[in-house]
């Protein structure tokens, strides 16, 4: 008895990117400034691990598993006679809206080498799609900033355009329809968060994870700089492993660093091999 195993074994056709902390705003810095300040204005601050923890989950639902938290609920409690409720998420939501606008607009400089990698994926023939957690009210000003500075993707999906965001697939899916791709095998998604990893080996996809540049390492630029070799590599490592563990195929340090693994997985379809 034989059985018959269908393979794609054509060039990469497009890579998926996540916004902050892959392609804009080393660090990820501007979703943490917006919850912060959300939280605060409510009586309940958070910390920057308590707010980095449920990252590249759409907004509302970022703030409801920060709700959801233990420390912060009893927190809520205290300021506020009881725990935080839907209506409360839903009110939360509307008020987090201007914060995560604001905040954005602070933190909308592309991170280094995305143009060199723009540059090859154009030469390569592979399209460029984006996505992200946030929803698509807030992203006007960062469609225009990035475009000021050169990089307007092909296709953009805000978790908001779909009927789920991440770990489901649905924003790589929407991507890949309007990218024109033939099989989701020829697509690479690259992300900083672990979550937008899980959102990518659901669509059936290559995964790559930008370790430093994003919420794993959560450092603005300029602070990641000032540290001394021996404190990045401990961070580096420690951001590595989660991305391993969570099934990345390859990690690396940002999106400056993508185009050898780019190649790598182009021989790999070449031979047969599915992500």
């Amino acid at each position: 008895m034989y059985h018959f195993t269908r393979r794609y074994i054509g060039p990469v056709q497009a890579i998926i990117m996540d916004w902050a902390g892959t392609t804009v705003d080393f660090g990820s810095m501007a979703p943490i400034r917006a919850f912060q300040n959300l939280f605060a204005a409510n009586n309940a601050p958070i910390t920057i691990a308590e707010a980095r923890e449920p990252m590249g989950a759409e907004k509302r639902e970022h703030i409801r598993q920060l709700c959801a938290m233990p420390r912060v609920r009893e927190a809520w409690k205290e300021s506020h006679g009881g725990y935080p409720t839907v209506a409360d998420i839903d009110r939360m939501y509307e008020e987090f809206v201007p914060l995560q606008i604001e905040a954005i607009a602070q933190c909308g400089q592309l991170i280094p080498g995305l143009k060199d990698t723009l540059a090859w994926c154009k030469e390569n023939d592979i399209a460029i799609g984006a996505n992200t957690g946030y929803a698509e009210r807030m992203i006007g000003g960062l469609l225009e900033n990035a475009a000021e500075q050169g990089y307007k993707p092909q296709s953009n999906v805000c978790a908001t355009d779909v009927p789920k965001g991440r770990p489901y697939p649905h924003m790589c899916l929407k991507n890949a329809i309007e990218l024109e791709v033939s099989d989701v095998a020829a697509c690479v998604k690259i992300d900083d968060t672990l979550t937008g990893i899980d959102e990518g080996l659901s669509a059936g996809m290559w995964t790559i994870g930008v370790a430093v540049s994003g919420n794993e390492v959560g450092l603005p630029l300029e602070e990641w700089q000032a540290l001394s070799e021996d404190e990045q590599n401990v961070m580096r490592k420690a951001a590595y492993q989660r991305f391993y563990q969570a099934g990345a195929h390859y990690v690396v340090d940002s999106i400056a660093d993508v185009i050898p693994c780019l190649e790598e997985i182009h021989l790999r379809l070449q031979a047969g091999e599915a992500p």
